[in-house]
């Protein structure tokens, strides 16, 4: 499992014309799930990005985690993370999870973070979306089970 976490001071995502999550301050999460991933790498990787220390306290050092904050989470299922760019220049998505596993993953992910606290918006699962953000510092975090 593959998330890639970027600290953002808004973040959005649109299906269709449609805005389907809105966020301020927090973390925008794109979520790369692989054969062989299960629930549990989804629990451990949503406790991390739940305590991941990446903002700013009042010194200007990274020491505070998302709640600390009141930050929100945007988790973006994105199965292009999974792409094998070694040979030629299409990518391979064969790594990827087919997209049942993926979704059940992907829900796990979400929940463990709610199990925690920690609000979240979710993009919506195999449609094609438009997300926008705008990267807090910027700062990107890749977290790999």
């Amino acid at each position: 499992m593959r998330v890639v976490l970027q600290r953002v001071s808004r973040a959005s995502v649109t299906v269709s014309c449609e805005r389907v999550a809105d966020i301020e301050r927090g973390l925008l999460a794109l979520v790369g799930v692989g054969h062989g991933d299960g629930p549990e790498a989804a629990v451990r990787l949503a406790g991390k990005t739940a305590k991941l220390r990446i903002f700013e306290d009042d010194a200007g050092r990274m020491n505070l985690a998302l709640r600390d904050v009141g930050g929100t989470v945007l988790a973006v299922p994105q199965f292009t993370l999974y792409a094998d760019t070694r040979k030629g220049n299409r990518p391979s998505f064969t790594a990827a999870a087919p997209p049942t596993a993926g979704e059940t993953v992907f829900g796990a992910f979400v929940e463990a973070l709610r199990a925690v606290e920690v609000p979240v918006q979710t993009g919506i699962f195999g449609a094609h979306m438009h997300v926008e953000l705008v990267n807090d510092g910027p700062v990107t975090i890749l977290l790999e089970s």
